[in-house]
């Protein structure tokens, strides 16, 4: 390859495997378990997650993980996130990532929403310092500023969304780890949410985004990784691994 067009390595995925051990047995209460576990007669099957799966992504890249319900895609978002660690394999990453896989999954539901900016902040690794410079800025693109100082537990959902997506999006981080996140809330924010992650992307960001609206996929991402049963069923072009996953539900 000419050394003036070689792609920078941002996130390595080497032969991950993801693998679970599940109770076969019908247990109906801890004591039960407990009183199987003592005698030893509790059976366990196992439950392969993600089986051998390897990619690259360079800097730059919008890669979209599509595949059926229980495919292993949120698995591999939060391996590769660093929440879980795989039974086999590696991952390397060249850079900090900030995930949105559960948001808002570090609130605090008795502190109000100025008070879960900094917590939720530090959790994703914002200073307090950084956070004051941009607490107004969050507030503002959340919309929420005249329940900013009420508990969470009194949000719905789609303002607890809000919140969330406006700390992580604070700033313009180098990989950014996205489960779903577009298809919370009200219409109006999803256009707007959408927006900013198309301003994310064209910025540099490199995003590993997880939807099951093939069309968001084929227009946000430049490749794509097909999951089927916890292995790679195909790697490539959007438009191209589009096509195939399509053409498989016309063929059933």
């Amino acid at each position: 390859m000419d050394q003036g067009i070689m792609k920078e390595d941002m996130i390595r995925v080497e032969n991950i495997s993801m693998h679970f051990r599940l109770m076969n047995d019908r247990i109906s209460s801890i004591k039960e378990m407990m009183t199987a576990l003592a005698r030893r007669k509790v059976k366990f099957k196992e439950f392969h997650a993600l089986e051998d799966v390897s990619f690259t992504v360079f800097r730059g890249d919008v890669i979209g993980i599509i595949g059926h319900n229980g495919a292993g895609k949120s698995t591999l978002l939060k391996i590769i996130s660093g929440i879980m660690k795989p039974s086999k394999g590696r991952i390397w990453r060249g850079a900090n990532i900030v995930p949105m896989l559960e948001l808002g999954s570090g609130f605090d539901y008795d502190l109000s929403g100025h008070e879960n900016i900094y917590l939720n902040g530090a959790i994703l690794g914002y200073s307090k310092e950084f956070l004051q410079s941009k607490y107004n800025e969050i507030v503002e693109y959340s919309e929420l500023e005249p329940f900013i100082h009420t508990p969470l537990r009194n949000y719905s959902s789609g303002m607890l969304m809000r919140l969330a997506f406006s700390i992580a999006t604070v700033v313009e981080p180098e990989i950014l780890i996205v489960d779903e996140v577009l298809a919370v809330g009200d219409e109006r924010f999803q256009e707007k949410s959408k927006k900013r992650m198309m301003e994310l992307m064209s910025g540099g960001t490199t995003v590993l985004f997880v939807s099951h609206n093939i069309d968001q996929i084929r227009e946000m991402c430049n490749r794509v990784v097909w999951l089927d049963h916890g292995r790679v069923r195909m790697i490539g072009d959007a438009d191209e691994v589009c096509d195939a996953y399509r053409e498989q539900f016309l063929e059933q």
